[in-house]
């Protein structure tokens, strides 16, 4: 199965990828995964001539390609004045639209402060609800204090084992083959309809 991590860290080394890399080990322990990172960082350019001219950049194709084939993606974004990055949030507009349908998603954060650990239920949760992706119920997020701290190992235990418990249901979702509507509608017209009784 492919996982996908997806980290909207701007500096090196970052929080943002610390925790992204620490709930894809956790997957990876559960199920073993083929996972592949996607630093924003480095698409930043491509993003942006994306949205002015409509057309992906080589790297940024790759990585629409990736996250639409994932079975499972793990997305982290820091935390700006009180919501997800607009970088991370640059990114998901540029998907197409039904990349993310059905696709279980794990939602992180980090943040300076735990003031800011309700952007995964006020921001994150619901972008993803509207893309129609399945996201696990345990999100992360991890404020300056949470490192190395208890609780936050566990949360990420948790999280990973409900994004491994979904990936295989995507994946069977996926290679379900799909049958064209008029195939559909040809079959059910094949039918023989149901005499209605006589009065």
């Amino acid at each position: 199965m492919k996982l996908v991590v997806v980290s909207a860290g701007l500096s090196v080394p970052s929080s943002t990828r610390l925790l992204a890399d620490r709930l894809s080990a956790a997957v990876d322990r559960g199920t073993p995964v083929d996972t592949e990172v996607i630093e924003l960082r480095d698409l930043a350019v491509e993003i942006a001539h994306h949205l002015t001219s409509g057309f992906p950049g080589r790297a940024l194709a790759a990585a629409q390609d990736a996250v639409a084939g994932a079975d499972g993606l793990i997305v982290v974004t820091p935390v700006f004045s009180a919501s997800y990055s607009g970088l991370f949030k640059s990114f998901f507009d540029v998907l197409d639209k039904d990349a993310l349908v059905g696709k279980p998603v794990l939602i992180a954060a980090t943040g300076g402060t735990a003031r800011h650990s309700l952007v995964l239920d006020h921001a994150l949760r619901p972008l993803f609800s509207h893309l129609r992706a399945v996201v696990v119920p345990t999100g992360v997020y991890a404020a300056s204090e949470d490192w190395g701290a208890e609780g936050l190992p566990d949360r990420i235990e948790r999280a990973a084992e409900e994004l491994a418990a979904l990936m295989p249901k995507a994946r069977r979702r996926q290679e379900e083959p799909v049958v064209p509507f008029a195939q559909q509608l040809a079959a059910l017209g094949a039918r023989p309809r149901e005499q209605a009784p006589v009065r």
